[in-house]
């Protein structure tokens, strides 16, 4: 990382370690912070259409097969909503772990990508983790410098916004922002989370789903790992392991009542595809984390 990249990083840094606590501040940039300071267990998120920015520390993000570690060297965008294991890996000495993340929002990027003569494009899809040029630090390091002056943001933000905007789809990450504002293809992606979210009890399969979104299976299948890094089987599959562990966390649900309100039709493939995921039987696994709530530590990521 260059120098002037890295001074804007560590801007940035001083305004969101500023106001990490004040989430209606934060709100209104459509940005969420967040800061802890120790390393946290493996947990169960749901990424939304977003940059993910780390500015302290390193954390390890688990999507599909994709397994990697990171740090304020890198930026992660998520085109759809995504099902996603992540936890804190590393803390920096003073400042913690800092992260930061911002929703894209998908008008200001149909309208920048609209004016462009030609967003960045590459033949290969690009690599998970997105790297910083300076432009893009500079303008990023502006966008939360607002949350020092609240007063400028009504006039400020939707500018800034758009300037990130321009400067994520002139990197290699702009294939992923184009699929956030609902191309043809990334359309098809789009409509099948959703169905897989709102309806996720249901026994899908790949030919039903893409029946329902009007596709082939082929170019369902191609698409989906394109943009989310899983098969649509496996984005089913994490998707009702995560709401599972909620249900028995949050609601108190038993093993078997989670089981069967996601979809499950068996207990046993429940709990060895649980195990394998969450490295524990779900009610061991459920009653650890509600103990871990009870003392105040972070049991949900």
């Amino acid at each position: 990382m260059d120098d002037v990249t890295s001074d804007r990083l560590d801007r940035a840094l001083r305004s969101v370690s500023a106001h990490v606590d004040d989430t209606d501040r934060s709100g209104r940039l459509g940005v969420r912070l967040s800061r802890v300071s120790r390393p946290t267990e493996l947990g169960y998120q749901r990424y939304t259409p977003s940059m993910s920015v780390v500015l302290a520390g390193r954390k390890r993000s688990i999507v599909g097969d994709d397994d990697q570690v990171w740090g304020r060297e890198r930026f992660i965008i998520t085109p759809v909503d995504l099902p996603v294991i992540a936890g804190v890996v590393e803390t920096d000495l003073g400042a913690g772990f800092v992260a930061a993340v911002w929703q894209l929002d998908p008008v200001a990027v149909a309208e920048v990508a609209g004016a462009m003569s030609r967003p960045h494009q590459d033949a290969a899809a690009p690599a998970r983790l997105g790297s910083w040029t300076p432009e893009l630090a500079d303008a990023f390091a502006r966008l939360v410098g607002l949350l020092d002056t609240p007063e400028d943001m009504a006039v400020l933000a939707p500018l800034v916004t758009r300037e990130v905007v321009l400067r994520l789809l002139q990197t290699d990450q702009a294939p992923r922002i184009l699929a956030a504002i609902g191309n043809r293809e990334g359309d098809v992606v789009a409509a099948a989370t959703a169905l897989l979210t709102e309806r996720m009890a249901e026994p899908w399969s790949v030919s039903d789903l893409a029946a329902a979104v009007r596709t082939s299976e082929s170019t369902l299948f191609a698409r989906f790992r394109q943009v989310t890094g899983m098969s649509p089987v496996q984005y089913l599959r994490r998707l009702r392991l995560g709401e599972a562990r909620r249900r028995m966390i949050v609601l108190g649900d038993n093993a078997a009542q989670a089981a069967v309100a996601v979809g499950y039709r068996s207990a046993s493939h429940f709990s060895r595809d649980y195990r394998a995921l969450h490295g524990r039987p779900p009610a061991a696994d459920a009653a650890r984390a509600r103990g871990m709530l009870a003392r105040g530590e972070v049991a949900i990521a």
